[in-house]
């Protein structure tokens, strides 16, 4: 069995590592823009390389594209925030299995002007309807992203055909979450947004939470191990130990001590 000889050889990595060593020992990480751009990995990854002499090195990119990768082997492990398409990833054969790591939620950013008026509602649902209506500027990433999914469930729910609208007052960047943040704010433009790239934004200028708090804006983040048997190249055993310690007490406990401006950014919930 995979997860047999992967963790009996997690034993054999050691703590520790010299230098030298942890620059020969490395792993490819296919993950979020949100990760990378809220500066959590940052954070907590020099606790992990310190420990096992492993050097983590992300790809940051929209979760479709990060899966799409990891699917062409360009990693070892996954991690992302789309649960159906994980699942997906998972059953399809293409990782080993996938486990909740954390989770924050979406938040729905407009100008302070709020053409909308929908300052202070907690549905999103009607938030977006009421966008439309007005014909209102909607900054979309447009990019396959976990968010960019998020928010077509959402714009689904409403019945709108955000397509048809599409270079109208809905206008799709093709970007990551930080770019297409900095894109709303010039044009005045409503955005979703995980919360904690807007927390670590720094160009907020006009712009503010306008629509938060509904169940449906929750945000889940989950790791996958890339399946060695599809990919004979995935190193199983430090990617293995790499999950095991993001999921583990102490990856936990790093990820819930990441704080910006006093907030706490993302949750640990590993089962």
């Amino acid at each position: 069995m995979i997860g047999t000889w992967i963790r009996a050889g997690v034993l054999a990595i050691g703590l520790g590592a010299t230098a030298a060593v942890a620059q020969e020992n490395f792993i490819v990480v296919q993950s979020t823009t949100s990760t990378q751009n809220s500066g959590l990995l940052d954070a907590i990854l020099p606790e992990f390389q310190e420990l096992s002499g492993v050097e983590v090195r992300v790809v940051a990119v929209g979760t479709g594209q990060a899966i799409k990768n990891a699917m062409n082997g360009d990693g070892d492990v996954l991690l992302v925030h789309a649960k159906p398409a994980e699942e997906k990833f998972v059953s399809d054969g293409w990782g080993v299995s996938r486990q909740d790591v954390m989770y924050n939620d979406f938040v729905l950013i407009g100008p302070s002007a709020d053409p909308a008026e929908i300052a202070g509602g907690k549905d999103i649902v009607a938030a977006l309807s009421a966008i439309a209506k007005a014909q209102a500027p909607f900054a979309s990433r447009g990019d396959d992203s976990g968010t960019h999914k998020a928010e077509l469930r959402h714009w689904g729910d409403t019945g709108i055909d955000v397509a048809a609208a599409s270079g109208d007052w809905y206008r799709e960047t093709g970007s990551g979450m930080g770019a297409t943040l900095n894109a709303a704010t010039g044009m005045g433009a409503y955005v979703l947004s995980d919360r904690a790239t807007w927390i670590a934004f720094g160009n907020k200028d006009g712009m503010e939470v306008l629509v938060e708090g509904d169940p449906r804006l929750f945000n889940q983040y989950g790791v996958i191990l890339v399946n060695p048997d599809r990919h004979p190249g995935v190193k199983a055993v430090e990617g293995q130990a790499f999950i095991d310690w993001l999921t583990g007490d102490a990856g936990q406990a790093a990820i819930a001590g990441y704080t910006r401006d006093g907030q706490q950014l993302f949750f640990p919930n590993a089962k």
